[in-house]
């Protein structure tokens, strides 16, 4: 029987020899748990290389520099998630979730079970441990943010969506929620100035203020 520290090794060595087909991937693809196991220094000595990085697919995608406004709607929102969430629920922000094998996504704010937020030596969450999801989108992940993580997070079977845009300066959220019987996201609304749900709980948030 293989040991956890056995499997640990493996990756390890997985991962070492990956990144000596720097920068095409490795023959056999990228895993989501190499991500626990890359250097912090990157192939050619740069520092906090592999440090904003997520897998979509198999390949691994290397996020871009925060614009004040992402940065900001990341930590107000998440503030008011989680006021608002019951007890058995908690938001976090910029954590991982584990999709599946080959995709491991890095959402901006997540809500999650309490019993899972409890645990500090996690580095992801998976689907059934996630109640919503939250992107942020900037002008280099429209993209991803629009099509292709809303269609591995609804195989994934999380029923809450939103997407945030942003709008002359404001963010403007796009609300969605799976349907058991198609498997995909079906958009719920549209809000502008004030968000006001009630799942997956009773939310309501001034859009307005978020930025300001």
């Amino acid at each position: 029987m293989t040991t956890k520290s056995d499997g640990n090794d493996a990756t390890v060595s997985r991962v070492s020899s990956a990144l000596e087909y720097w920068p095409a991937p490795p023959p056999w693809g990228w895993t989501a748990d190499d991500l626990d196991h890359l250097p912090a220094e990157g192939p050619n000595g740069e520092p906090d290389f592999f440090k904003h990085v997520e897998l979509i697919d198999g390949a691994l995608v290397f996020m871009s520099p925060q614009r004040r406004f992402h940065q900001l709607l990341i930590r107000r929102l998440s503030e008011r998630l989680d006021s608002q969430a019951p007890d058995h629920l908690v938001a976090v922000d910029q954590m991982d979730v584990k999709l599946s094998r080959r995709t491991r996504p890095c959402p901006d704010v997540m809500v999650i079970d309490a019993e899972a937020a409890a645990d500090y030596e996690r580095t992801y969450y998976l689907p059934e441990e996630v109640h919503l999801v939250v992107e942020i989108v900037s002008p280099e992940s429209v993209d991803r943010d629009r099509k292709t993580k809303p269609l591995r997070y609804a195989e994934a079977g999380i029923r809450h969506f939103w997407r945030v845009e942003e709008d002359a300066g404001r963010p403007v959220v796009y609300v969605y929620e799976r349907d058991p019987a198609g498997g995909a996201y079906s958009l719920t609304g549209i809000h502008h100035e004030r968000l006001a749900v009630s799942v997956p709980f009773p939310i309501d948030v001034d859009l307005a203020v978020l930025v300001k």
